[in-house]
């Protein structure tokens, strides 16, 4: 079995830590799910259109995506919204949907227990 060498992308091990270190911190176990979902290789990381996330949530959710969001499709509702990666598309139709786009430290400041916190993808 070879030897798993982890990403070398700086913000993404700095995030990846910090959220583990949250989670140690709080009895909620979904700041080490989404840390570890985040160290998986590129490749398998989870990607979300906007027309998945109009069909799968309802207005005004609270939902991260541990991956990227992709434009494709729209946004037909309001929601706060959390991921590693936005394409630029998606940042475009989710901000004229009137959705809120929070950086994932800043949720997990905000929500430390992660309750109404919901994973797509």
């Amino acid at each position: 079995m070879a030897n798993r060498t982890g990403t070398s992308n700086p913000i993404l091990q700095a995030l990846v830590n910090e959220l583990k270190k949250r989670s140690n911190e709080q009895p909620a176990s979904l700041w080490k799910r989404i840390a570890v979902d985040l160290e998986k290789p590129t490749r398998q990381r989870r990607i979300v259109n906007l027309s998945s996330l109009s069909r799968h949530t309802k207005e005004n959710d609270i939902i991260i995506v541990p991956g990227k969001v992709l434009g494709a499709g729209d946004l037909s509702h309001k929601l706060t919204i959390s991921a590693f990666q936005f394409s630029g598309g998606a940042k475009e139709k989710l901000e004229r949907a009137g959705a809120k786009i929070i950086p994932l430290l800043e949720l997990s400041k905000e929500n430390p227990s992660g309750k109404g916190i919901r994973i797509i993808g």
